[in-house]
């Protein structure tokens, strides 16, 4: 019952939005949406699913970008963190978090397999890199980006390595992170001379998240802050439903990042703030479609409606005669 009050609102959601912008959708340059599936770890450890993902994302999804995660666990967590019990014993996938991590992770030849499965399939590969081990690890394959993590976008070190040996975008979540952190990671890029290689996703961090906790007029704020700064704004979003992405493709976001699943009812914290095939695939539809759509008349009269004009306009001769 609450899924459905809230799909049916979203609809008056968008409405009210596109009437709250109109003044200023004149400034926004629209770019045709990139879309990302991020399988990330939904793929539950099994090379043989992450293809198989792989290939329902490119072939009947018809996405852009399929996304993966890289992580070096022994990096990442302390040996506390490292042999105490997953948080939610539910989603685990070992005895222990580092053991549940390990069992998700996939090698780097892995990935390098995947690179090379997506180009056969004509979608792009990229990961998100969470550590210094992984970002130079991935930053070795011939891809056109890398993310950031939300988790992982205060690590300078990590930073600094990507811009100095990796030479393709660098895509970067915003979730979780304070104002003053967001303009030092800004002004890091800056400093690299890499802030044109930079793309930031509005972002809110949870699993999944209600639509009050969407904020997307953060959209509007990042764009308004960086814009001649960064290369591009997406979205990254972990709510229900498709209808929040339009707007926030009306807001301006030209990278709509989802998290992607073949099951929303499997084991693992993502698959239920994930979308399964049929919905990735309207997602992407509808995104074009409306792309389309957002443009002013480039004529007063459009050819389409020439002929209704003739048919059906009335036009009283001291109008037309004025």
């Amino acid at each position: 019952m609450m899924l459905g009050a809230s799909s049916h609102l979203l609809p008056a959601l968008f409405i009210l939005l596109l009437c709250f912008l109109c003044s200023d959708m004149d400034s926004i340059a629209y770019k045709k949406p990139k879309v990302i599936a991020e399988i990330g770890c939904n793929h539950k450890g099994d090379f043989a699913l992450a293809k198989q993902m792989v290939s329902v994302a490119a072939s009947f999804c018809d996405v852009d970008v399929v996304k993966f995660q890289k992580r070096n666990s022994r990096e990442l967590l302390s040996a506390e963190a490292y042999v105490a019990p997953h948080p939610n014993p539910q989603n685990a996938y070992g005895d222990t978090y580092g053991a549940h991590r390990e069992f998700l992770e996939f090698t780097i030849e892995q990935h390098q397999e995947l690179a090379t499965y997506c180009k056969e399939l004509d979608v792009e590969y990229s990961t998100s890199v969470w550590d210094m081990t992984s970002a130079r690890d991935i930053a070795r394959l011939d891809i056109n980006f890398v993310k950031i993590p939300s988790a992982s976008n205060l690590m300078f070190t990590m930073l600094g390595y990507l811009c100095d040996h990796f030479h393709g975008k660098i895509h970067l979540s915003l979730g979780m992170t304070t104002r003053l952190e967001e303009e030092k990671i800004i002004k890091f890029f800056e400093d690299k001379a890499r802030a044109n290689d930079l793309i930031l996703y509005a972002c809110t961090s949870g699993y999944p998240i209600t639509f009050d906790e969407l904020c997307l007029l953060e959209i509007s704020r990042i764009t308004d802050a960086y814009k001649n700064i960064v290369s591009d704004i997406g979205f990254s979003g972990h709510h229900l439903g498709i209808a929040a992405d339009i707007a926030a493709l009306a807001l301006g976001a030209s990278w709509i990042e989802r998290h992607f699943t073949l099951d929303r009812t499997w084991k693992g914290t993502d698959h239920a703030a994930s979308l399964e095939p049929d919905g990735m695939r309207k997602l992407v539809r509808d995104l074009r479609n409306v792309h389309k759509a957002l443009s002013t008349k480039p004529s007063d009269i459009l050819e389409i409606e020439r002929p209704q004009r003739e048919k059906l306009k009335s036009v009283e001769k001291s109008i037309s005669s004025a």
